[in-house]
């Protein structure tokens, strides 16, 4: 499945018929619409953590980490751990990552980082020395060829977030750890978000998107079980 999507993922890179230019007037267009809105918080976001590196360093972290290590670990632990919950939550997933890469596709957006004029800041860019990170996304140094910088919208951080969270509080019930789930999706939208790498109408759009592919995922797949008493996290 993993090389199904990035294959996917990578072809979706050479299908922008106007490349930068279509990505950049359609981040403007999402800018102009929040200002309208006035629901555009990440300049003041990006600005501050921007300023202050004890923000900065930890928020470049999150974003280019969790999003690749949170994700599987909660796939892995849940095939191991809650097989009759596994093939629901993998085929969640499956759907909100196709579901992105169609938005991707449909809909290249810059991030506000890389709106020229914006006023908004490549905070990992500017604390690539800080990380394993280059200054092209979340990507290794040199690996920059392997990075879509135009897959802003919808967010695929916010969404496998939210799919983290949900299929941990589906399956336990410690209360830190459902404390714990619920607070990753917040964590990782303030994040994108004061980084500039989304506007708040992506990490929207991640939100709704991974609620449309646990619904069909739901329907596909009902599911008849009650809590497993042989709980590593009960």
């Amino acid at each position: 499945m993993a090389v199904g999507l990035y294959a996917g993922y990578d072809a979706v890179r050479g299908l922008f018929r106007d490349g930068p230019a279509r990505a950049e007037r359609d981040g403007w267009g999402i800018l102009g619409l929040e200002r309208a809105l006035r629901l555009d918080p990440e300049g003041w976001l990006n600005a501050h953590v921007q300023a202050t590196p004890l923000l900065a360093v930890p928020a470049c972290y999150v974003y280019a980490t969790l999003h690749f290590v949170v994700t599987p670990c909660v796939l892995v632990w849940t095939f191991r751990h809650r097989p009759a919950f596994y093939t629901r939550a993998r085929t969640a997933l499956a759907l909100t990552t196709a579901g992105a890469l169609v938005g991707f596709w449909l809909f290249p957006t810059a991030p506000p980082r890389l709106l020229v004029g914006g006023g908004f800041h490549d905070t990992l860019s500017a604390y690539s020395g800080w990380g394993w990170w280059g200054t092209d996304a979340s990507v290794p140094q040199g690996a920059a060829a392997l990075a879509n910088q135009f897959a802003a919208m919808p967010s695929l951080h916010v969404a496998w977030s939210v799919w983290c969270a949900a299929t941990l509080l589906t399956q336990v019930r410690n209360p830190v750890v459902r404390v714990l789930a619920v607070l990753y999706p917040v964590l990782t939208a303030v994040v994108v978000l004061a980084t500039a790498n989304h506007f708040v109408l992506d990490v929207v759009a991640g939100a709704v998107l991974w609620a449309l592919a646990d619904a069909f995922a739901r329907s596909l797949i009902p599911l008849r079980v009650s809590w497993v008493r042989a709980d590593p996290i009960p």
